[in-house]
């Protein structure tokens, strides 16, 4: 199920990174709304998110691929992702993997109890994954601050002797 939400994350990326652009060209056009700047931020936030939760699937389905291939098949053994750019004498001493879906990630483990991950891939999508979450969570503080600050500009101050209706 995460392979095939995955493959269509990957498969919506460029719609993502479309929609990006026409953003940012629409930001530097005039003809702005007087909110731009608040709107602007939440939709940064909301984009940021999709971007992180996109990576997120694609590298989770990239993990019970793995798995899944390394379990099926008559070629399974060692698994095609521990031994396909490493070394023969590499894959001639695994014993096992590992899989983790939190962080994504597939390690294979040798007769010595030591680990090497099966593709450098899964380091890039974690960490753009996890930049993107954090910069979600900026944006959103930052809208939800420059949201406050423009009501708090917009609110009048009353200037009055305090009791009202007298």
């Amino acid at each position: 199920m995460l392979a095939l939400l995955g493959i269509a994350a990957l498969l919506g990326s460029p719609v993502w990174l479309l929609a990006v652009l026409v953003r940012l060209i629409a930001v530097a056009l005039p003809g702005r709304r007087p909110d731009w700047g608040v709107r602007l931020l939440r939709w940064s936030a909301g984009m940021a998110a999709a971007a992180a939760v996109a990576l997120y699937l694609m590298s989770a389905g990239l993990v019970q691929f793995s798995v899944h291939e390394s379990r099926s098949g008559a070629d399974s053994w060692p698994p095609p992702s521990c031994r396909d750019g490493f070394s023969a004498e590499a894959a001639r001493h695994l014993v096992d993997y590992r899989s983790s879906y939190v962080p994504p990630a597939f390690d294979c483990v040798r007769d010595d109890g030591t680990t090497y991950p099966s593709s450098d891939a899964y380091r890039w999508m974690n960490g753009l994954a996890a930049g993107f979450a954090a910069g979600t969570g900026l944006l959103a503080a930052g809208a939800w601050y420059s949201a406050g600050r423009r009501e708090r500009a917009s609110v009048p101050v009353s200037s009055g002797s305090g009791a009202a209706g007298a």
